[in-house]
């Protein structure tokens, strides 16, 4: 309906805080078949799917919903279904930590331990600005807790159990500012900052100060695992057995996660940045501007918000995995096009939100890369040369390159092939990445995303132990004990493996890398006193690096 055919008497019935903009229109048919097409594999009754929002302008132009809110109930889902968005939920967090700063009630710049002196002196001064950044080098939560439980499902976790594993920690990923590692530890001590300094939980403040102004009437933080939520969905992952089993987060944590949520009120805050009610132009603009690193590399992630390029447009929005549900929002500022995609099964809600761009605005975006193909061609002998693991020598995680169907590849058995651009330089084929190999065995790993980023350097492993006999596994066995994590783990070995296992986890299995190092899905290195005796490890993933176990 246009503005022009509401009466005055219309008008004043209106909420005052709805922008009228806000009232939906109705697209043409050719885009309403257009986006179906991209929601077509969901839009089923026996299997979880999507809702879809899309704005235009302050006008919500598309709203659908596409599958099931719940299987066993047969419940559709409808535009109005509330989805757990996961880490869409970190920008609430960062307005209300920017309202607090511009209340004088805190400063960005204020080191944490003023508000959570439970966090160990690390000899570096963690500001509140590098939580909202990712730069704080702070261990992330979820890792730190499924390593000292051996499992995630099932146990519920609350805010009182990451404030314990955390305050336990006796090292930093790195110096903060010197690294973007995505923590969602961060987040979730920023909800606290946020009791702390308001005298109000996160979800009363966000609601008091976020929701309410912009009537987002369906959205709150879920701060207990155990209340009612009329009309929110179910979530869902297939199982080994490929039928759909339920997929629900299990903790009461929140400021990192657990905004509850519908696509409609996610257009709403997206209309807040350019006609702002909650917070102004400048503060806004600060939680959408880049961090810059200590060496000037610059992050492409604000305060809970990350920027980037699509065909050649800015896009800025985060996406949100927790459990079976995905989401995305985020808006094309020139274009003034704002897409919410809210999902409980697996999809990729990124892309899904980045082809329903393409229906509205793929004429005005540059043309899709075309396909990268071979440049070179190399002898059995060049490829023989560059195989090998090679080893990042900040983290200590290994990356194997070998020759597979006539083709260099990453990963040990199985990984993407590389396309050679010259008998030096080769693209990863699907991944917007390349690898230079030097002349001194180093290879040079440079992410083709934006922002532009200096390349991460691998070294060569040149050193023993790339296949351990049973003798030589065998001298890690052992119980190793974490004081960081108040864990114990059994080590023991196999013929060419060594198992781990704790008092709740199922066994988790680990293949030698290279020298000490162990490699599954973690990292474990082994340490060894002066005489070459194993005395302790350490494990790592993605966003936790050495957490140091003694062996006993």
């Amino acid at each position: 309906m246009s503005r022009s055919r509401f009466s005055s008497v219309a008008l004043r019935l209106l909420p005052s805080a709805i922008p009228l903009a806000l009232f939906a229109q109705q697209p043409d048919d050719s885009t309403r078949a257009q986006v179906d097409r991209v929601f077509a594999q969901w839009n089923r009754t026996d299997s979880p799917g999507c809702a879809v929002g899309v704005g235009r302008g302050g006008k919500v132009v598309y709203e659908k919903g596409y599958g099931m809110s719940n299987l066993e109930d047969d419940v559709a889902i409808k535009p109005s279904s509330i989805f757990h968005v996961a880490s869409v939920s970190k920008q609430f967090t960062a307005m209300s930590i920017m309202l607090l700063a511009r209340d004088g009630k805190l400063s960005l710049d204020d080191d944490i331990r003023k508000y959570l002196p439970e966090i160990r002196d690390y000899g570096h001064v963690i500001t509140i600005r590098h939580l909202l950044t990712h730069t704080s080098g702070l261990r992330d939560q979820w890792d730190l807790i499924a390593f000292a439980r051996g499992r995630f499902a099932e146990d519920r976790i609350t805010e009182a159990d990451v404030l314990d594993v955390v305050s336990r920690q006796k090292s930093l990923n790195f110096v903060p500012g010197t690294e973007y590692l995505y923590s969602n530890t961060g987040f979730t001590l920023l909800g606290t900052i946020v009791k702390r300094v308001s005298g109000k939980s996160l979800r009363e403040f966000a609601d008091e100060r976020i929701f309410k102004p912009l009537d987002m009437t369906r959205t709150h933080f879920h701060d207990d695992y155990t209340m009612v939520v009329p009309g929110r969905t179910s979530a869902y992952t297939r199982g080994a057995d490929g039928k759909w089993h339920v997929s629900i987060p299990n903790f009461d944590t929140y400021g990192a996660t657990s905004l509850y949520t519908t696509v409609g009120d996610l257009l709403k805050w997206e209309t807040n940045f350019e006609h702002p009610l909650v917070g102004d132009a400048k503060l806004l603009a600060d939680m959408q501007t880049s961090a810059v690193l200590a060496n000037g590399d610059t992050t492409g992630y604000g305060a809970g918000i990350a920027t980037e390029v699509y065909r050649g447009a800015r896009l800025v929005g985060h996406g949100g995995a927790d459990a079976g549900y995905r989401s995305f929002v985020g808006r094309f500022p020139r274009h003034d096009l704002a897409i919410a995609v809210a999902c409980n099964g697996v999809v990729n809600t990124g892309a899904v939100a980045r082809s329903v761009a393409d229906v509205y605005i793929g004429k005005e975006l540059e043309a899709v890369e075309p396909t990268v193909t071979s440049q070179a061609t190399l002898s059995v002998a060049q490829m023989a040369a560059k195989a090998g693991v090679y080893v990042n020598p900040v983290t200590g995680a290994p990356s194997w390159i070998a020759v597979r169907d006539g083709k260099l590849a990453l990963g040990r058995t199985t990984g993407p092939a590389l396309i050679p651009l010259s008998e030096s330089r080769f693209r990863v084929t699907g991944a917007p990445l390349e690898l230079e190999f030097k002349a001194n065995g180093e290879v040079a790993q440079t992410a083709l995303t934006w922002p532009p980023r200096q390349p991460v350097t691998m070294l060569r492993w040149t050193g023993a132990m790339l296949a351990p006999t049973r003798a030589d596994l065998a001298r890690y066995a052992g119980t190793y004990y974490s004081e960081e994590l108040d864990a114990t783990y059994i080590v023991t070995a196999t013929d060419s493996t060594l198992v781990l296992r704790t008092r709740m986890g199922e066994p988790r299995t680990v293949r030698p890398a290279y020298g000490d190092t162990f490699a599954g899905d973690f990292l474990l290195e082994f340490t060894r006193d002066a005489k070459r005796s194993v005395n302790g490890m350490s494990m790592s993933s993605g966003r936790v690096r050495r957490v140091a176990f003694t062996k006993r």
